[in-house]
């Protein structure tokens, strides 16, 4: 949960990028799921071979496990059957090729999402959950402006399952996030740099 600065607790999911840790990634996770302010942390390295994406899965979960913090894989489906992994988090265009079969694995599907089709879509696809963004101006798309709580809300209204609002988050910002109808939020930059 992260606590605002009202002092409300905020359903917090940690989206890893490992390019933006200033010390050792692993000691980063390791930091993160101690402090037990993150509710899951979603692996989201994909720019990685898949190989050594799974290596590093593998290590992380072990890392989470520890500290019982949820580790969703993100976008590699191999891998997260290889791991044993019950929550898997796709990009709309990898779930829209999935099997039924391939869902089946999974207890709980949750996709990326920029607009109120995209949000429709995944729902119709059996998403559990998607995260929804960006929602406000961040340096991880630098030049682009947020779309705002509007957008969110647009898409809380419009579809039955729990929304989470990324991009641009803070202690400061993040109940706007929450009176949009959203079920929580997701940060990246917070906590891979440590200013949470």
């Amino acid at each position: 949960m992260l606590l605002t600065e009202s002092g409300q607790e905020i359903p917090c999911i940690c989206i890893t990028n490992r390019r933006l840790c200033k010390g050792d990634f692993y000691e980063k996770i390791k930091e993160i799921a101690a402090a037990g302010v993150a509710d899951a942390i979603i692996l989201r390295e994909k720019d990685l071979p898949e190989e050594t994406y799974f290596q590093m899965a593998d290590r992380v979960m072990r890392i989470c496990e520890e500290f019982q913090t949820p580790c969703i894989p993100h976008t590699y489906l191999k891998s997260a059957q290889l791991l044993h992994c019950q929550n898997i988090h796709l990009p709309l265009g990898v779930l829209e090729k999935m099997e039924q079969k391939e869902k089946d694995s999974f207890e709980k599907i949750g996709s990326s999402v920029h607009s109120l089709e995209q949000a429709e879509r995944a729902y119709e696809l059996g998403a559990d959950y998607v995260t929804a963004g960006h929602v406000f101006e961040t340096d991880c798309k630098k030049g682009i402006p947020g779309r705002g709580t509007g957008f969110l809300s647009e898409i809380c209204k419009r579809i039955r399952i729990p929304v989470y609002g990324i991009g641009g988050v803070s202690k400061e910002n993040a109940e706007s996030i929450i009176k949009a109808g959203a079920k929580g939020v997701c940060l990246m930059s917070g906590f891979m740099n440590g200013t949470l």
